[in-house]
């Protein structure tokens, strides 16, 4: 069984009334562990419903999810927490930050969940934020915050990390630099990375392609010639 299996998922908001959505329908895939995944497709494709009820934030409706061989739409809810504690990372399009603290008190909030958190230091270093450890969220450039943001997901060594339009708020080369980052942090650490993008050119540098539209997947390929974040060009 492979390490992320979806089986036959549906997920429909206001099932069986007249204002029924179908978010996801019928979606099924796998990924490895370690690999890089991207799921592409339009806005309201189902991209960000997949990545929710992967991250266990919200619940499919029928069908089967395997994480490393245990079905988490069984779990109950201490098994849930757990998992979300200690088994998955979440980055969003917005960093969601907290003001008053620093890039290290930021990245720190993520490690108070785990009994056997990163090296922040050697973390922080990583990322990149060294020489701005210090400072405020308000003191950051976009890109910076998101790199601390990655940060605090990364602190508590999750098996997946969520990315949810990671760069939508970004400049080109900014986002190149952060997909560069994610891509490094999938090599180095064999995180399992999942993206969901609108950008089709972020798909050239994933090992596994899921295309989404309506809610339902039309294509899930092997990409046999991944390239580095720093060659996309959109």
């Amino acid at each position: 069984m492979a390490f992320v299996e979806f089986k036959n998922v549906y997920k429909k908001y206001n099932e069986g009334k007249s204002s029924e959505i179908v978010a996801n329908r019928d979606v099924s895939f796998k990924i490895e562990h370690g690999e890089f995944c991207v799921i592409v497709g339009p806005s309201g494709a189902g991209k960000s419903t997949i990545l929710n009820i992967l991250g266990g934030m919200d619940d499919a409706t029928s069908g089967e999810i395997y994480i490393d061989g245990k079905d988490i739409c069984k779990f109950n809810k201490r098994q849930l927490n757990d998992y979300r504690r200690y088994d998955v990372g979440f980055v969003f399009q917005f960093y969601n930050l907290i003001p008053d603290l620093t890039v290290t008190e930021n990245i720190q909030v993520g490690s108070f969940i785990h009994n056997d958190p990163m090296d922040i230091e050697k973390l922080i270093k990583d990322l990149g934020l060294w020489e701005h450890k210090n400072k405020y969220p308000r003191q950051l450039s976009g890109g910076q915050q998101q790199r601390c943001a990655i940060g605090r997901a990364l602190i508590k060594k999750p098996e997946i990390l969520l990315c949810d339009e990671p760069t939508g708020a970004l400049d080109y080369k900014t986002s190149k630099d952060i997909l560069s980052l994610l891509q490094k942090i999938n090599k180095k650490y064999e995180t399992t990375i999942i993206i969901a993008t609108h950008n089709e050119e972020i798909t050239k540098m994933a090992n596994i392609i899921i295309r989404l539209k309506d809610g339902i997947i039309y294509q899930n390929i092997e990409n046999v010639e991944v390239i580095d974040a720093q060659e996309l060009e959109w």
